[in-house]
């Protein structure tokens, strides 16, 4: 056979009725009907179903065709013909037309495999056998044979179309498409680095890119004006279900732009990527600060499909008789609440009261919740019998409440813990209600973030990064009630609550930039040690420029509506961080650490907590991660003395005994009659044999938990 003239399963058509073809792929699904054999042949572009018949095959081809089983690698040549009426397949996009084959070649046979790949039926009513059950683990490890599956493939398939049309949108927009290094300078930027020892230069390290940031700066400065890449980044953060080590994000940025620029190049190239989906963004994307995001959502990545805004009541009971409102608007608090619109059915006094008020909010953080219903032209609850009627007739204004609505107000002391709750409850009602259109998208643009926040130890950290532009540089960087009070030029693209990228116009002023480094309490040493090679650049006619960064991952997932990152990812991690596939990370040589000057890093320098471990207050306080303050030092050394005390007392009772761990006698308990035994699987090995990972003889399971 010349597989230069192979044909792809997926085109074939009513056009190539009567055609020879030359068809490769795998044994999808098969079904005997005794002097008949169909198959499903599935390649990379879809199904056709091939027959094997006497009639048209010799006798030696159908004994081969009888022993084809599922994943099957095979490649057969024959004839295209229209299927008789009444047998076409709707399932399948080539269910008008079947192969007969006269020629058959088995390329590579096939195990029993771990679960099904074909999600195709191959009768017209059939159930499609799917593997939506299988545990993702299970599909990591053996990924090979995921990715067989026509979604898997459809998945890749379709993030490759969505990168093509990136490139080609910025090429036509006059951007250049150049690569910076992996292996980097460690620096600061937000999440931990991946570090890569050097064997040429023991003991030092390379760092992964958490970002391009500092070189796609550098190529601005080097006056390539218009850059872009679709860059592999690397950050070594906490553990959560939809994030990945290891990404990749579209790194776009300009010279002599403004923020309006970046507006209007990222919504046209946001539309284009959805309509790949068969989805038709709005534009203009609508624009909200970050100050106004927080008041009326409780977040910087609002969620703005559906309504239940904020609103701030705190004036309505400045003079309120309810004792709890009263003494939290005294401490400087504020009271918000949102109007769940003719939803009064579906919330009872009891799934307010004992669900929501008692359980579900405190959740959220919040140390209480105040509910309302509306029936009857009055408001009603367990307190309303606590406001005045001038408060309850101006909430009822307020929020437009109509019979049927239910209002549900947060008060705190925190600003930031009321919208937090709130905002967290107004995400939870919308879901449980079923308040969320399906299949809608909502993009915003957030604008106006601080550029810094306040630190536990007095000073200020930036919002986003040291490199961001202030929104005006008259400011002094040891005042830290007015760097607190300065607002950013950055801007994030939030989509139906998730971020899908964020960026900044830039500092280009080396002497601003000094500025803000100075705010951040860095020295001139510490900065040059850090920054040294990119703040030289400045000296060099840094022009004005700015930039936005896209996680690529997360986008195709909400074009492909995927429930995860992974399922539009080749060979993602799970959710611990770990590829069932390789086992990576996995343990080293000894040989392989001493090569690389590993093996007596820092000689006899203490390991960072080894001091805290030292002393027993410390240690206690280093093993728990509960800070442990100096008032409180004097009862935890009573506390640890008195324990002391019974331990010793208890090894002296004991005397050469070990001590009793439990007073219950250790014992299987087993039916009468029956005795323990291996099984015979475990003996085998067959036991653990599709376990996503092992350790010892055991069933090794995610340390994390969903």
């Amino acid at each position: 056979m010349q597989f230069s003239e192979r044909v792809f399963c997926g085109e074939l058509s009513s056009e190539d009725i009567g055609r020879r073809v030359l068809l490769a792929g795998w044994v999808d699904a098969f079904r005997d009907h005794g002097g008949l054999l169909f198959i499903h042949l599935r390649d990379r572009s879809g199904i056709v179903q091939i027959v094997f018949s006497p009639d048209a095959a010799a006798n030696d081809v159908c004994r081969q065709a009888a022993l084809l089983r599922s994943e099957y690698c095979i490649a057969v040549s024959g004839d295209v013909r229209k299927r008789l009426a009444g047998t076409e397949n709707p399932n399948i996009e080539t269910g008008q037309i079947e192969v007969f084959v006269t020629e058959l070649a088995v390329l590579s046979e096939s195990d029993a495999l771990p679960f099904s790949v074909s999600d195709k039926a191959m009768v017209a009513g059939a159930l499609s056998v799917g593997s939506d059950h299988v545990a993702e683990d299970l599909r990591l490890q053996y990924r090979y044979l995921d990715i067989r599956r026509p979604a898997m493939r459809d998945n890749l398939m379709a993030r490759h179309r969505i990168f093509r049309c990136v490139r080609e949108f910025l090429d036509s927009r006059g951007f250049v498409e150049i690569e910076t290094p992996v292996l980097t300078a460690s620096t600061p930027e937000g999440a931990r680095d991946y570090l890569v020892p050097s064997r040429i230069h023991p003991q030092n390290f390379y760092a992964l890119p958490q970002s391009p940031q500092l070189f796609k700066q550098l190529l601005m400065i080097g006056g390539m004006e218009r850059y872009f890449q679709l860059a592999r980044c690397f950050r070594d953060e906490d553990l959560r279900p939809n994030r990945q080590p290891e990404f990749t994000q579209l790194d776009i940025e300009a010279s002599f732009i403004d923020e309006e620029f970046l507006y209007e190049l990222i919504e046209e190239l946001t539309v284009r990527m959805f309509a790949i989906g068969g989805i038709d963004l709005p534009r203009p994307f609508a624009r909200m600060t970050y100050t106004e995001a927080m008041d009326t959502t409780g977040s910087d990545r609002p969620d703005l499909r559906f309504g239940l805004r904020f609103v701030d009541v705190t004036d309505v009971f400045s003079e309120t008789r309810y004792s709890i409102f009263r003494q939290i608007l005294q401490r400087g608090g504020c009271i918000k609440g949102i109007n769940i619109q003719g939803q009064s059915e579906k919330l009872s006094k009891n799934v307010l009261q004992n669900e929501y008020a008692r359980e579900i909010a405190p959740s959220f953080g919040a140390k209480g919740m105040t509910w309302m219903r509306a029936e009857g032209g009055k408001l009603e609850s367990n307190i309303v019998q606590f406001f005045s009627g001038q408060e309850l007739a101006e909430l009822k204004r307020l929020f437009a409440v109509s019979d049927g609505d239910v209002l549900i107000l947060i008060a705190d002391p925190s600003y930031a813990v009321a919208t937090s709750a709130l905002g967290q409850l107004r995400l939870h009602l919308a879901d449980r209600l079923g308040l969320i259109p399906e299949n809608s998208f909502y993009p915003v643009w957030i604008t106006e973030f601080p550029l810094f926040e306040p630190t536990d130890e007095g000073g200020v950290t930036s919002s986003h990064h040291p490199f961001t532009a202030p929104d005006r540089e008259d400011f002094d960087p040891k005042n830290l009630e007015e760097l607190l009070s300065l607002k950013s030029r950055a801007y994030d693209l939030v989509m139906n609550g998730e971020e899908l990228g964020g960026g900044s116009i830039r500092i280009n002023n080396r002497d601003l930039q000094r500025k803000i480094f100075a705010a951040l309490g860095l020295s001139e040493e510490e900065t040059r040690e850090k920054f040294g090679f990119f703040l030289r650049a400045f000296d060099f006619g840094a022009p004005p420029h700015g930039g936005l960064a896209l996680g690529m991952d997360r986008t195709v997932s909400m074009i492909l509506r995927t429930p995860s990152i992974r399922e539009v990812i080749a060979f993602p991690k799970n959710r611990s961080a770990v590829c069932p596939l390789t086992g990576a990370p996995s343990a080293v040589k000894r040989e392989q650490l001493a090569e690389l000057g590993l093996l007596n890093l820092g000689g006899q320098e203490a390991l960072p907590g080894t001091a805290e471990k030292e002393d027993p207050i410390d240690h206690l306080s280093w093993v728990s991660r509960i800070g442990i303050s100096a008032a409180e030092r004097p009862v935890m050394e009573e506390i640890l003395a008195g324990a002391e005390a019974l331990g010793r007392l208890a090894k002296e009772k004991a005397g050469s005994e070990e001590p009793i761990r439990t007073v219950t006698p250790v014992s299987n308990r087993m039916r009468p009659g029956t005795k323990e035994q291996r099984s015979e699987l475990a003996e085998s090995g067959k036991l653990l044999k599709s376990a996503p990972s092992v350790k010892g003889n055991y069933f090794k399971v995610a340390s994390i938990l969903e």
